[in-house]
């Protein structure tokens, strides 16, 4: 195996980002592929056992085992590494292998997190369930109240965790300032950049010290596979991450590794025509429902940070309907274009009931603390003609009495 000409860090990393989304990390075989190689394999051999040997004492760089290193998967981890722009990168078996990896790597009884109240179900589950099983305590804030933060932060808190834009609300958290109230505390900031992915936010610049993905959403953006993702220092991720991943095994498979590459040479494109779409389909039908939630639309509540944080304001919005959970089905079942679906970033407009489905698992209670509605909806907007969008909206309101 061998990098293709010029393709060493220094180099790579000058490059403009559509450059790096379709060159960054590429190794070549003997053949001379021109796109990446599909290495479905487990193990390795060696030429020698003393080879072997230098290898388990990481004197030789060659690889192992596939639950260590893979080749088509490291060429993911450090495209990823340059379009972020961390040093170091492992690529996880889905996105909330991503999330959980990245927090029980770092976390042991006694610590103390403090999470953002309005996330992803799952990672929600993560601090109200999981953690605290292990001695972890956990405080919920208000990811947008920046005071809240600063309050929260106790002697023995050693991660903040947050997501924004937040799944489903859309709520916004500074990135810098909430970096900032975890290094004066000497706790770090963990951010799922998910909805953003690099290409509109590259939470690093901002001062987050690491960053998680679903890259099942947009970075594949398709609806094909599962995928996650963790980036940060060299030494968190190499000293940190890797001994928990190493010996607890939530390794991405390659042919999912490569199909995210794949989608990977087209992020910037998608995002940017999604952002656009979105913005016109949140602006046709802001006045037909009784709230709307879409981070570039003037109305949200923390446009000018969105604005200040993102290129663009996502592939993301949220609808609020006043009929509750009925009228919101209605809504659903009217549909003729726009699928019913709880995954998002795809390149197909989906539509799901977050209270029914994504945040089901939170209850009753939970969903009011996250501003969960059951007249509300969330809509991912895709590649199609958004008039076409628009149209079938119209109608499917229409339907459902609005």
């Amino acid at each position: 195996m061998k990098r293709s000409t010029g393709h060493d860090r220094s180099r790579t990393r000058a490059w403009k980002p559509a450059t790096q989304a379709i060159r960054g990390g590429t190794l070549r075989s003997e053949f001379g592929e021109t796109s990446e190689a599909l290495f479905l394999t487990s193990g390795y051999c060696y030429d020698e056992a003393e080879i072997a040997a230098a290898r388990f004492r990481g004197d030789d760089p060659g690889m192992t085992y596939s639950r260590l290193q893979n080749p088509t998967v490291a060429m993911l981890e450090e495209r990823l590494c340059l379009m972020e722009g961390a040093e170091a990168c492992r690529a996880q078996a889905s996105g909330m292998a991503a999330m959980t990896t990245a927090l029980l790597c770092q976390l042991s009884a006694g610590d103390h997190m403090v999470t953002a109240r309005a996330m992803f179900g799952s990672c929600k589950w993560l601090g109200d369930e999981l953690l605290p099983r292990f001695g972890i305590e956990v405080t919920v804030v208000d990811g947008s109240d920046t005071d809240a933060w600063a309050k929260a932060v106790r002697p023995n808190t050693k991660l903040l965790f947050l997501e924004t834009p937040a799944n489903p609300t859309l709520e916004i958290a500074d990135i810098s300032a909430i970096a900032d109230i975890a290094h004066d505390a000497g706790a770090k900031l963990l951010v799922d950049n998910a909805f953003a992915t690099p290409v509109l936010q590259r939470p690093m610049e901002l001062g987050a010290d690491m960053v998680a993905y679903s890259a099942t959403k947009m970075m594949d953006g398709q609806g094909r596979v599962l995928a996650g993702a963790v980036l940060g220092t060299d030494e968190f991720i190499n000293e940190t991450l890797l001994p928990f991943q190493r010996n607890t095994g939530p390794n991405l498979s390659p042919f999912n590794a490569w199909v995210v590459l794949k989608g990977l040479e087209t992020l910037e494109l998608r995002m940017t025509r999604q952002s656009e779409n979105a913005l016109k389909v949140a602006k046709a039908l802001e006045s037909r429902v009784p709230k709307l939630l879409y981070p570039h639309l003037d109305s949200h509540p923390q446009v000018d940070l969105a604005r200040a944080q993102m290129r663009a304001g996502g592939t993301i919005m949220s609808l609020f309907l006043d009929g509750g959970r009925e009228q919101a089905h209605g809504l659903l079942n009217a549909l003729e274009l726009v699928d019913i679906s709880n995954n998002i970033g795809d390149s197909r407009s989906l539509m799901t009931h977050p209270a029914s489905t994504t945040h089901y698992g939170v209850g009753e209670e939970g969903r009011a603390e996250m501003g969960i509605t059951e007249g509300m909806l969330r809509l991912s907007v895709g590649l199609e003609d958004p008039d076409d969008v628009i149209a079938d909206l119209d109608q499917a309101l229409a339907s459902a009495g609005l």
